[in-house]
């Protein structure tokens, strides 16, 4: 489960436009770490500590504001102290769970905050938002699913979003006279079309399993709304019985038997960015992957991107479904909470960064410069004359339209969940478990 989310995570935050190997030395690269950490304050005053990711493009950018804030706030200092991915999932979880964690803990919200929150670990700031409804107006309504835990909420949104994509190949749909599909009905309409043509329908990473999990998410919100994955995330007994849940599972095994995806498609892996090849070399003609794969397919797929091959599009609703098509699927977001074991001065001073110093006009450019989408309503102006723009300005408005922006499941659930759920994904795909099985398997794991 670590392998495989520190090798996702590396690419949640980084350009689209970024050389890969710029973006693979994030798992690797350990920045610069500064005194600090632990809840107590350093001599001379209150000091807040920070303790967040190194590595590019990340670790500039939240460095740069934290020295702004510091400049501007001579009485209220924040300390910070990179840390890299794999040691500050470790270090982290052990700071917590001893009571020392940093004032300012930066996180992906979900079921890791959840954690935090049954153990009293986090401050609830539901109140505070209401005292302070600009600063909540201003970020992304969908962005705070992830930071809500039983109708409170424990942290604040930040830095970008990367929605889950349908990319399609165009040069692949013109050779064959197809259009992009308007509905689910389409979809299988085109798997048709193009099996009959020798192409394969849809790319797809099997072997990595967290793939095949995004198929999932968008069936269940389809077909039955936010409301029946909400269900398990609220622990409700049996959540996965719900007939929503049901039919996703049973329609996601029918256009696996109709051979929606590439032929072999449980040994194609993610982290070699395979089946991303699959899609830009005319293989497939379809993929449903996150917003990053954007940057993935412009550094390696030669002029694809360059020259308007690439096409891309919210998934489309199914026809008698309950969910509302604009909502989207994947990291709404970058989650800050403060410690509930900070003294009042170091929670006073997180406070104020989150009312002036998280994305700040500068770290809004900064953020885009690197080829994010910042989670501020109308950072969309910034995008004029990249080169990106069209691109950029559809998941700013996936992201700002969404109703709900729901969190990838396996972010969302606790780690031991998320094992369970990924081992039984892998088994649906490879038809060896009923959907029933598969519903089964999972209610047992439910608040686990």
């Amino acid at each position: 489960m670590e392998s495989r989310t520190t090798s996702r995570r590396t690419f949640l935050g980084l350009s689209m436009g970024l050389p890969l190997g710029a973006a693979l030395a994030a798992c690797g690269t350990s920045g610069p770490a500064k005194p600090g950490g632990g809840g107590g304050g350093g001599g001379g005053g209150a000091k807040a500590t920070y303790w967040f990711l190194s590595g590019p493009p990340g670790e500039p950018v939240r460095t740069a504001a934290v020295e702004r804030f510091n400049k501007a706030n001579p009485n209220s200092q924040i300390e910070l102290t990179a840390v890299q991915n794999d040691a500050y999932k470790t270090k982290i979880k052990t700071a917590i769970g001893a009571g020392q964690a940093p004032t300012i803990i930066w996180g992906w919200g979900g079921g890791g905050l959840r954690s935090y929150v049954q153990a009293g670990q986090v401050e609830d700031l539901t109140s505070w938002f209401d005292e302070n409804a600009a600063v909540k107006d201003r970020l992304f309504s969908g962005a705070f699913g992830a930071a809500t835990i039983d109708g409170k909420i424990y942290a604040m949104p930040c830095e970008t979003v990367q929605p889950i994509v349908l990319f399609y190949n165009k040069k692949v749909f013109e050779k064959v006279g197809a259009q992009p599909p308007q509905s689910y009905g389409d979809i299988l309409d085109l798997v048709k079309k193009f099996n009959a043509a020798g192409i394969a329908p849809f790319s797809l990473a099997g072997q990595s399993r967290w793939t095949n999990m995004m198929w999932l998410e968008f069936l269940f919100d389809r077909i039955g709304g936010p409301e029946v994955f909400q269900a398990v995330f609220d622990g409700e007994k049996d959540a996965w019985n719900n007939p929503a849940a049901i039919e996703a599972l049973t329609k996601m095994q029918e256009l696996i038997k109709a051979n929606g995806f590439i032929k072999g498609f449980s040994s194609v892996t993610a982290d070699s960015n395979a089946d991303q090849a699959l899609l830009y070399t005319g293989k497939a003609a379809m993929m449903l992957h996150g917003s990053w794969s954007y940057g993935i397919q412009q550094a390696q797929g030669g002029d694809f991107v360059p020259s308007g091959g690439l096409g891309w599009m919210n998934f489309p609703p199914i026809d008698g479904g309950k969910g509302d098509p604009s909502d989207t699927v994947g990291n709404p977001g970058q989650y800050l909470s403060i410690s509930s074991k900070a003294t009042p001065e170091e929670k006073e001073i997180a406070k104020k960064f989150f009312t002036s110093g998280v994305l700040d006009d500068q770290e809004q450019k900064e953020w885009v410069d690197t080829g994010g989408v910042p989670i501020i309503k109308g950072s969309d102006s910034l995008f004029s004359g990249s080169k990106d723009a069209e691109f950029l300005n559809f998941v700013y408005g996936v992201a700002s339209n969404a109703k709900v922006f729901a969190q990838s499941w396996d972010q969302a659930l606790s780690p031991t969940a998320a094992e369970v759920l990924l081992d039984n994904i892998a088994k649906l795909f490879q038809l060896s478990i009923s959907p029933q099985q598969f519903a089964t398997n999972m209610n047992a794991v439910i608040g686990k």
